[in-house]
């Protein structure tokens, strides 16, 4: 068996377009989707991320802010912005770039973000909306994942899904949509004894864990269908390559469908903060 490659680039391209129709609709009748991102310090892997975002921005026709700050930035300085921004009737999305330098507090610059800008779905209103299954936004890599497992195809009711990893931007999120959307939902961690016990009874499998090519395909039942969150680069005596969560070569000949590293779930994360922005500035515009 090889499994199914699942192309985010290509989803994301085919929603981006979507997206852009429906931005130049809402630009003719006065409102232009605009997002801010705020960036503190100089992170390299922050800054390509943030640069991703701001050029998706331009290529969707929305109005984007990218807000640079210092690494010895004053937290006092980037809350008054972002009050700023919640105020500012052309922005509809506001984002801050984690990692925060350490004398941030980094949930209290989340909470400082009006629900109704957070794109990025963690202010604790929106998470605890998500909980409740009526989301206001949806966490964007979760999203992402979801649009994956629909292009995947087939109903998730009743379907067994292992999540590796508890986080609060993947793990917990991504265990909500899956149990929402009907799944019996298990997280997996650091903790979980015989990991591969669970891992090989899962339909869906879900990797963010943050190590490299930690799932093999000893550990997945065929046919999964196995989504790859993780995003590592080797040690240069290894190639210094980028890769998954998932040993792919392994895995992709036991399920059925999977994420390739870069071109899966990537992608697919910058196309939903843009979804979430262009929802908010339709709610915004009354529709």
């Amino acid at each position: 068996m090889t499994a199914k490659l699942l192309d985010g680039n290509a989803l994301a391209k085919k929603l981006r377009a979507d997206f852009k129709t429906r931005a130049e609709a809402l630009a003719a009748q006065g409102t232009r989707p605009g997002l801010a991102v705020i960036l503190v310090g100089e992170n390299p892997a922050s800054q390509v991320y943030v640069r991703n975002k701001v050029n998706a921005c331009a290529e969707a026709g929305f109005h984007s802010v990218k807000l640079d700050y210092p690494a010895d930035a004053a937290p006092a300085e980037v809350l008054a912005k972002i009050a700023e921004l919640n105020a500012d009737p052309a922005i509809h999305g506001i984002l801050v770039q984690l990692p925060l330098p350490p004398q941030f507090d980094e949930d209290a610059v989340l909470e400082a973000i009006s629900p109704e800008k957070d794109v990025d779905g963690f202010h604790a209103e929106n998470v605890g909306a998500l909980m409740q299954g009526n989301p206001r936004f949806l966490p964007c890599t979760p999203y992402g994942v979801m649009k994956l497992l629909e292009e995947a195809g087939g109903s998730l009711k009743g379907k067994e899904a292992v999540v590796i990893g508890r986080s609060n931007i993947v793990g917990k999120p991504m265990a909500m949509l899956l149990l929402h959307a009907g799944c019996t939902v298990t997280v997996c961690h650091s903790q979980t004894a015989d990991l591969g016990f669970h891992t090989r009874r899962a339909d869906i499998l879900v990797a963010a864990v943050g190590r490299p090519r930690f799932v093999t395909g000893d550990m997945v039942k065929p046919g999964a269908v196995v989504i790859d969150v993780g995003i590592n680069r080797l040690p240069a005596e290894q190639g210094g390559k980028l890769c998954g969560d998932v040993d792919f070569d392994s895995v992709k000949e036991v399920a059925g469908a999977i994420t390739p590293v870069p071109g899966g779930v990537g992608p697919m994360t910058i196309t939903m903060l843009l979804a979430n922005t262009l929802e908010s500035a339709e709610r915004a515009a009354g529709q």
